[in-house]
């Protein structure tokens, strides 16, 4: 009997030192004049402004040719990055992204599927350039 009562005599002490261990939330004043700005500017634009960003940021001359870049148009270098950055981002494994400029002057990228390299998503794809009979083709990870 005195074990027992022991026992519930302990238990309200064991009660409380577990409502002492719980995490406490506490209330902060807020100054109403501070003004509260994000460290990065991206973090306020849009998704389609970031992509567009990106996009515009990809340089293909790396993945291509040296031999077909030098032969290409403006508008066909434009249209190659695009192509490029497309296929990396939101192409299927192994469905080409076709691309056409000017002057007869087309090509595709075709990507792999995703490689974890050193903790980052990489992807193997292949560009291919057509300017007048040859085809040139580079591969490469992006």
């Amino acid at each position: 009997m005195t074990t027992k009562l022991r026992v519930l005599l302990l238990l309200p002490a064991f009660a409380l030192a577990a409502c002492a261990t719980s995490p406490t939330v506490s209330s902060i004043a807020l100054d109403p004049n501070a003004t509260v700005s994000p460290t990065d500017p991206t973090m306020l634009t849009a998704p389609a402004q970031t992509t567009a960003s990106a996009a515009a940021m990809t340089d293909a001359s790396a993945f291509v040719d040296p031999t077909a870049y030098g032969q290409l148009s403006s508008k066909s270098r434009t249209e190659i990055a695009n192509a490029q950055f497309n296929a990396l981002q939101f192409g299927r494994v192994g469905a080409p992204r076709n691309w056409v400029g000017d002057n007869g002057q087309s090509g595709n990228v075709t990507v792999g599927p995703y490689v974890r390299v050193n903790l980052i998503d990489c992807r193997d794809f292949t560009n291919t350039v057509v300017v007048g009979a040859p085809s040139y083709a580079k591969k490469g990870t992006a």
